[in-house]
Parts: structure tokens; sequence; C-alpha cells
């Protein structure tokens, strides 16, 4: 998959589309022929819509001849989380049915995108309604970490799929959104690049919702500037406060905050040492790196623990549009739905007023750094062995959301790239957080930091062949 010109810069993908040097015909049969190669062993679709995809790209070549252009995407194969309502795609949401055809008609973000003619390459699996940080499905299968041959490990999650679809070369873009972790946790899982957006800075409509508070859309691709120029491309249509990603700035202009505990705690082998290998590289470049700790993070995690918000809101949307989904809800989902029946209305107002307390507070403390660096997650991913005994799944759980959630509760923005490799030999994260709406200098600090580390393929290089 070294060849597959999937795995190119989006960059060079552009201009080779628009030069003649490359097609997007070229690009939908190079992902035809990676589904076929290990499309079985990877398992990252729900959907695969390989064959209409590929009789698009030859009418979008057909206009890019005559010199037609929609769009920065044109051309660019991507998947799209099942969780997103596609026109002709079915919307399972990680669920055992089809949901109603009211979730099929595409919102603002499916809207922007189709806008600009990408060959759409099929809806990627997710975690039942979105609800899980690992990765795992019980009616449809958890898809297969890419960087481990010999035992299924998990992909990270929920947008379980989006990760492994790009580094098994059948996408090189994919959708997916992050209510407490579930870009940046896969995409640090199969070692490539994801981007949450603020909350409320891309609509949310025609996305099947977790939590209404806390949904954001999100990015996953090959590298941060990847992510960086398909920002360029979407914003513009999707928010009143567009703003292109800036020049990369120079690191030796840059103050890094990096905390002193929580996020480092009970961290797998190799994980903390990649991160602050990473974070050494960053200093040895220039950048100025000091100590911060964000105000009531364990507060923030406590409140998780308790089940935040997610699990009202869920169950709210359930009872509310698809009562008939409860009875055959996945077991790791329908515990947590089931539980928010005994939170009364005020606890639910008292954590959205705490929400509040802990965004203003983050904010405030960033203020005084460019960027925070963590590890993106904590734990290797999982084996689903090791997820069978009784209480194993809800503590490797919320081991993969600890350090992500604290993002979305606080009301940053962020991003995770790759940092290297763990004892296991799988792929680490470093996030980079930043203080809300501040999404397209995060892409540009992200940019700098790509630029002294490497990009993913730099650092891991390419996963095993089925």
């Amino acid at each position: 998959m070294t060849d597959s010109p999937l795995k190119r810069p989006l960059r060079e993908q552009y201009a080779g589309l628009r030069s003649g040097t490359l097609t997007a015909t070229h690009l939908a049969e190079a992902s035809l022929a990676a589904h076929q190669a290990r499309g079985e062993h990877d398992h990252a679709y729900l959907t695969w819509n390989g064959e209409a995809a590929l009789a698009f790209a030859q009418a979008t070549d057909a206009v890019i001849r005559q010199g037609g252009d929609a769009g920065a995407l044109m051309g660019i194969p991507v998947s799209i989380k099942d969780i997103y309502a596609v026109p002709g795609l079915p919307t399972y949401a990680g669920s055992s049915q089809r949901l109603p055809q009211t979730w099929e008609q595409p919102g603002p973000m499916v809207s922007a995108l189709l806008a600009q003619l990408p060959s759409v390459m099929g809806k990627t699996h997710t975690v039942e309604f979105a609800f899980g940080g690992l990765g795992t499905n019980a009616h449809w299968g958890a898809p297969r970490n890419p960087w481990d041959l010999k035992d299924h490990r998990t992909p990270g999650g929920s947008s379980a799929g989006a990760g492994v679809s790009l580094v098994g070369g059948t996408a090189s873009l994919a959708l997916g959104t992050d209510t407490a972790g579930s870009v940046r946790i896969p995409a640090a899982m199969t070692g490539v690049a994801g981007l949450k957006t603020t909350a409320g800075r891309w609509p949310t409509n025609q996305i099947v919702p977790l939590s209404s508070t806390l949904d954001t859309p999100g990015l996953l691709a090959h590298r941060v500037d990847d992510l960086a120029f398909a920002f360029d491309a979407l914003d513009g249509a999707l928010t009143r406060r567009a703003a292109r990603v800036p020049a990369p700035p120079v690191l030796a202009d840059l103050t890094f905050g990096v905390p002193s505990a929580f996020f480092w705690d009970d961290c797998s082998p190799g994980v903390a040492e990649a991160v602050e290998a990473a974070i050494r590289r960053l200093e040895a470049a220039g950048a100025r790196v000091v100590t911060l700790d964000l105000p009531h993070t364990d507060e923030a995690y406590t409140l998780f623990q308790q089940g935040g918000l997610a699990a009202a809101e869920l169950a709210a949307l359930l009872k509310t549009e698809l009562p008939e989904m409860i009875e055959a809800l996945d077991p790791n989902v329908a515990a947590r739905v089931k539980a928010a029946d005994d939170m009364p209305a005020w606890e639910y107002v008292r954590r959205r007023a705490v929400i509040d307390k802990l965004t203003a507070a983050a904010a405030t403390r960033l203020a005084d750094v460019d960027a925070m660096l963590t590890p993106t997650v904590a734990i290797t991913p999982p084996t689903l062995e090791s997820l069978l005994p009784e209480g194993a799944y809800a503590r490797a759980n919320m081991q993969a959301l600890r350090n992500t959630v604290i993002a979305n509760f606080m009301g940053l923005c962020g991003l995770t790239l790759p940092a290297g490799k763990d004892g296991a030999g799988m792929p680490v994260g470093l996030q980079v957080l930043a203080g809300p709406w501040q999404d397209a200098r995060l892409l540009a600090i992200g940019q700098a930091i790509e630029e002294q580390l490497g990009t993913g393929p730099d650092l891991l290089g390419e996963p095993p062949a089925p």
C-alpha cells in the first residue's frame, strides 16, 4: 500500500487531479483494489459504496476535463461515519435496525462535502449511537486495528471504521464525530491525525445525536496538513466564523503547556515515553515548554464517570424518537442509557452548569499558552478477548476516553497526531488542545509540530499486510 495514491498528501491529489497526472477514476480504482485486498480483514465499512463511487468518479473526471471545478475535495475518496445522513445510503448509527428515511436526508456538513463532488466510498462502522470509546459493536462486530495481525485489537471509537478506512487505503479523508474523544481516539489508535472542532462551530443537523450539547463533527486524515486542507475546503460553507488556516508558526515562537499529572496517570508501557520524547524534540527545536494544569480536571472526569450529559441526552432521543430501538441496544450502551432514568431534572441542569464553569476556567488558563500537549489515549488498544471478563469493557472504555473527554467538557478544540509506537508496537497519539474557536490556528500549530516530528507514515511505516 506504500504506493497507493490515496496516501499521497491531499494537496498533491488536488494538484494532480487538475494537472491531469491523476484522475478521480484512478483514485477510486485504488480504493476498490484496497477494499478487495483487505476489506474483509479490516471490516471498516458497514455500507460499501465502491462501485457507485467508481461510476461517480468517472463522471467527475469528465467534468474536470471540461474545466469544471466544484471545490478542493473534488474527486477525493472519502469515507463517512454511519451516523451522518447521506443520500442514497442507509443510516444505522451502529444499531441493529435501519433508521427512518429522514436520516438519509443530508444536513449542512454532508451537503457542504457533497457539493464538492468527492467520491464517497461508503459509510464506516460506529459504536452504537456513538456511545463508546473502544470501537466495539455487538450487532456488527468491531473493525480490526490494522497494526496487529495476530490479535484482534480495537480500532478506537466511536468512529470505529474511520481510521481503519484511511490506514487500509480505501479513503483519503474520513468524516467522524467527537463527543468525548470519538475522532481523536480512533485516530490515535490507528496512527492517523484527527481534528475535534469547537462545539458549535460546525452544525450537527442530520447527524444522529449522542449529546446535543457536546457533539462535534470532525475529520481524520493521514496528516495534519491534510486536515488543514480539508478544513479550509469545508469551513467557509459551514460557519460564519470561517477562517483559513494560517501559515505554520515557527516553533521557537510557541509556548506549550504540559500538565504535571492526570493525563499521564496509568499509561500503558511506552505511551508516556513516546509522547515525552516528542515533546523533548519540540523543545530542542526551540519551543518553550512550561508546566500547566487545567483547573477542575478531576471534577470534569468525575462528572464523566457519573454519565456526564450524553446518557441523559441519548435517552431522550431514543425515548421520544426511536423507542423501538431500546430493547435491541448493545448491552454496553443499554446499561448507560438505563442509568439515565435515575437522573432527576435538577441534576441534569446542575451538570450543564458545571460544564459552563469548566469551559470558562479552561479558556482563561489556556490563554497563557499557545496550546497544551498530552498523550491522546493513555492505553494501548485492547484486544477484544481482554474485554470479555465482567467489568473489563467498562474499565478500558473509561481509560480510553479519560484524556480526550476533558476537551469536550471544557469547550476546547483538539487535535491528535502520531508520536510513535508503544511497548506493544501500537500507534501512540500526541494530543494538542487549544481554546474555543481557535480551530484554524490549532491546525497551523499542528502543522508546525508535524514538520518537526514527521508524519504518521514517516514515524510508523506501513501496517502489516493481511
